[in-house]
């Protein structure tokens, strides 16, 4: 088995680390600190798209080209400092979220899917949580409301369409003759 990625694979990470950093910048503001943004179902559909293990490395790239101070993370910004911040545990989960979500779409069947998308998310939404508690120095109850409780109807929404954008991508690549 050859462990070294290729420049196509490579190509598709960079692709995917762009399409993470701009779905961040599409946010809605919410009651409590934290915005909703396009970042979860970027990084959910990247790993449907590029598999577990590119989908991982894509996200990898993305928290670290942010930790290091390039404007991709939400409102343009970027540095250790958001991370830091009470957003960080959310930041810091995504490569696994990309994980879980290319492992269930790995079976090719939809009800793995949906249980790897299912994983990704509660374990984004739950670390998002313990992090945003000790960050705030608040309860997990008082986090699961300001922190979890706006982004459930959103994040079984995106759990729903996600497949399907990822099918219609799939499918307009290999139309245009584009391996994945």
């Amino acid at each position: 088995m050859n462990s070294k990625l290729t420049v196509h694979e490579l190509c598709r990470i960079a692709i995917f680390v762009a399409v993470i950093a701009i779905c961040a910048q599409i946010q809605v503001p919410l009651p409590g600190m934290v915005p909703f943004t396009l970042q979860v179902t970027a990084i959910s559909l990247t790993g449907l798209v590029l598999g577990p293990k590119s989908g991982a490395l894509a996200t990898i790239v993305y928290v670290l080209l942010g930790a290091v101070g390039a404007p991709v993370f939400a409102g343009f910004s970027g540095g250790m400092g958001v991370i830091m911040r009470y957003t960080g545990g959310f930041i810091l989960s995504f490569p696994l979220v990309a994980l879980l979500s290319g492992f269930g779409a790995q079976t090719g069947k939809l009800s793995w899917t949906y249980a790897g998308l299912v994983s990704g998310t509660a374990l984004n939404l739950v670390i998002g949580m313990f992090y945003f508690s000790w960050y705030a120095s608040a309860s997990i109850a008082s986090s699961f409301v300001l922190a979890v409780a706006p982004f459930i109807p959103t994040s079984a929404i995106m759990i729903i369409l996600v497949p399907h954008f990822s099918k219609a991508i799939k499918a307009a690549l290999n139309a245009a003759r584009v391996r994945i």
